[in-house]
């Protein structure tokens, strides 16, 4: 009996979710999903190969490490611009597989459109407000990375990189993934579990987070369910893509780690991610800023 009335209530909170489920399910066969995910991953491959290559080849020096690391502007904003490959073969699986529209994907353009501004515009405000709170700093000072003026400079293509990145793994994920699940299981466990589970496994980099790797994969399971969340409650990617987008500003384009994806950053933190210590105690101070920002985000789609 709990069991019907969880999905019941989730049914009900969750009714606006119908509007990006119903394109898939005349095609709801799971092999359907897992042959495009397979087809999604060698269209992204070559297509990334293909730019590696081209860019490589224009390079004065050996890029491999700076371009995988997104050490410098340029790599970074080649290496974020590499996701729409992602959006594009979403685009092209979704349409040969399920006969479905990038746009079904997406949600009601206008619709979503106004859900994420409202969204981003809520977060920024959050945003404003707790900066202007204690604590202040992170213990050590912060190291400048980029000159303010050249920061600037790159602020609109950084922009645009970081949404084309974003807006590109809730298609995947959000998107093309949980829709595709939703249309062949009634239950969120499954629909809006599995996509988060998959997308805290993209997230899980031992080699690079040492003993916080475990933690950061946690994190990242927890930002996908609460992305799934708002998708199924808004009806289209604009809430999630909006709260993706305002994370990654501020943990690529503001304040980076030192040792991974910082080209584009204003500031470096004094510590990189394998410091066990120092980052987990501010990875729990992320997870409660992930809530405050979802519940944002929450009321921000009910108004």
């Amino acid at each position: 009996m709990a069991k019907v009335e969880v999905l019941i209530d989730a049914s009900s909170a969750y009714a606006a979710h119908e509007q990006l489920v119903k394109g898939a399910r005349s095609r709801p066969e799971l092999w359907r999903l897992i042959l495009g995910l397979v087809l999604i991953g060698i269209l992204v491959t070559a297509l990334n190969l293909g730019l590696f290559a081209v860019v490589a080849g224009m390079a004065p020096h050996d890029w491999t490490m700076e371009f995988l690391q997104g050490a410098s502007p340029l790599a970074m904003l080649v290496l974020l611009g590499s996701f729409g490959f992602i959006t594009f073969g979403v685009a092209v699986v979704a349409r040969r597989l399920q006969h479905r529209s990038l746009q079904s994907i997406l949600g009601q353009y206008q619709l979503g459109l106004r859900q994420f501004w409202r969204v981003l515009g809520a977060l920024l405000i959050l945003g404003v407000i707790m900066a202007a709170l204690p604590p202040y700093g992170v213990g050590e000072p912060m190291v400048q990375n980029l000159d303010l003026s050249a920061w600037l400079v790159l602020l609109p293509f950084s922009i645009l990189a970081v949404l084309i990145q974003t807006s590109a793994e809730e298609v995947l994920f959000r998107g093309y993934i949980q829709q595709s699940l939703a249309a062949r299981f009634r239950s969120p466990i499954i629909w809006m579990g599995l996509p988060a589970v998959l997308f805290a496994a993209g997230h899980y980099a031992p080699a690079v987070a040492g003993d916080n790797a475990m933690l950061i994969a946690v994190w990242s399971c927890i930002f996908g369910l609460l992305a799934s969340d708002l998708t199924a409650r808004s009806g289209t990617l604009g809430p999630a893509i909006a709260l993706h987008f305002f994370n990654n500003i501020i943990a690529l384009v503001f304040i980076s780690l030192p040792d991974n994806l910082s080209g584009l950053s204003l500031f470096l933190l004094p510590y990189d991610m394998s410091d066990t210590g120092m980052l987990r105690q501010w990875l729990y101070v992320d997870f409660v800023m992930m809530f405050v920002c979802w519940l944002t985000a929450r009321l921000a789609i009910m108004r």
